[in-house]
């Protein structure tokens, strides 16, 4: 998992995968390649656990409409989302449906696929030793994925399907069950069972 070439050209995923039902969207971002191109160096991830964010929903940032914070979630899907939290961590999100419509899949975990060894860097930059309690820990959660793909908020905003930053069909596919649940860390909107995740997967968020 620490190569930094692919054997495959990237192909991002198409406007048209995004302009759909938010819920269609966020679970079939399950499986899919996460690409980064950081510097000299590529990441890639598989997404293995998300939650979704409807304008109708209360536990979304544009449930009380569009702000200067939250105005790419009301972008036409396909669009990365990014917001700082909880005064320092950031959290990506991919814009889904229409234009003004103002929804949201979160990315909360992903299974590093290549470049671990700079996602390492990027999460623990005083600690490089990549032990089993490391590797597991390394993008276990949104905002842990962030800072192991050096996401910020200078890339909110980026096109996923022309820029450095992308999402593609993987392209070596295992069969997987998908799960679902309640979603993480919401004050309201919480019988809504919007978090999805493949099941059993050890990078599944903590």
């Amino acid at each position: 998992m620490d190569s930094n070439t692919l054997n495959s050209p990237i192909q991002p995923l198409p406007r048209s995968f995004y302009v759909r039902s938010t819920l269609t969207v966020a679970k079939e971002l399950l499986g899919k390649y996460f690409i980064r191109i950081h510097g000299n160096q590529l990441l890639v991830g598989r997404i293995v656990e998300v939650e979704a964010y409807r304008m109708d929903d209360p536990a979304s940032h544009s449930y009380r409409g569009r702000t200067r914070r939250n105005d790419v979630m009301f972008w036409e899907g396909g669009h990365l989302y990014v917001y700082f939290t909880y005064g320092m961590h950031y959290c990506a999100n991919v814009v889904t449906n229409n234009e003004g419509c103002g929804e949201a899949v979160l990315i909360r975990a992903v299974e590093p696929i290549l470049g671990i060894n700079h996602m390492v860097e990027n999460r623990f930059p005083r600690n490089r030793i990549l032990s089993e309690a490391t590797l597991y820990n390394v993008t276990n959660g949104p905002a842990k994925f962030c800072q192991a793909f050096g996401i910020t908020i200078t890339e909110n905003g980026y096109d996923l399907t022309n820029s450095p930053i992308t999402i593609c069909q993987p392209w070596s596919v295992h069969p997987f069950s998908i799960g679902s649940s309640t979603r993480i860390g919401i004050k309201q909107g919480k019988e809504k069972k919007w978090r999805f995740f493949i099941k059993k997967n050890r990078w599944l968020s903590q």
